[in-house]
């Protein structure tokens, strides 16, 4: 038997520069054209809509929000500390509907906190269907 005499092994290379100018080629790609917004100047006029009525509505709860923070029920004027008392008073007006559609009137000028209290309110009594009404443009 006759082994051959082996030749060192040559160690396996990498060349980088190829990989480095695809790099760079990739990234003034993506730099030049990102877009970048401005989100910070925003202009948004709150609550108008175009949609038409729905053509059946379920058993639905009423609640408006004034300007100044006040709240009604059904159209019925309704005070309340926090909004465990106001998830008592929407299971009340729910009566045996076990998920029923909470319609939020909310003037525009209402304050945001004022709304939010609406929602943590309905969702302390369980209920999941939000809508919120609006009014359309008229031109």
């Amino acid at each position: 038997m006759k082994f051959r005499q082996r030749r060192p092994r040559e160690e396996p290379e990498i060349n980088f520069i190829p990989l480095i100018d695809v790099m760079l080629v990739i990234l003034i790609f993506v730099m030049a054209t990102t877009t970048y917004s401005k989100f910070a100047e925003l202009k948004i006029n709150l609550p108008t809509a175009d949609a038409e009525k729905a053509a059946e509505t379920p058993q639905t709860v009423q609640i408006t929000v004034s300007a100044n923070g006040q709240y009604s029920l059904n159209e019925q004027l309704l005070t309340f500390s926090s909004p465990e008392e106001f998830a008592l008073e929407l299971r009340k007006a729910a009566g045996n509907n076990p998920d029923p559609m909470i319609v939020i009137n909310a003037d525009g000028q209402a304050s945001h906190q004022s709304v939010v209290n609406v929602m943590e309110a309905a969702r302390l009594a369980g209920y999941g269907k939000l809508t919120f009404a609006t009014q359309t443009n008229s031109k």
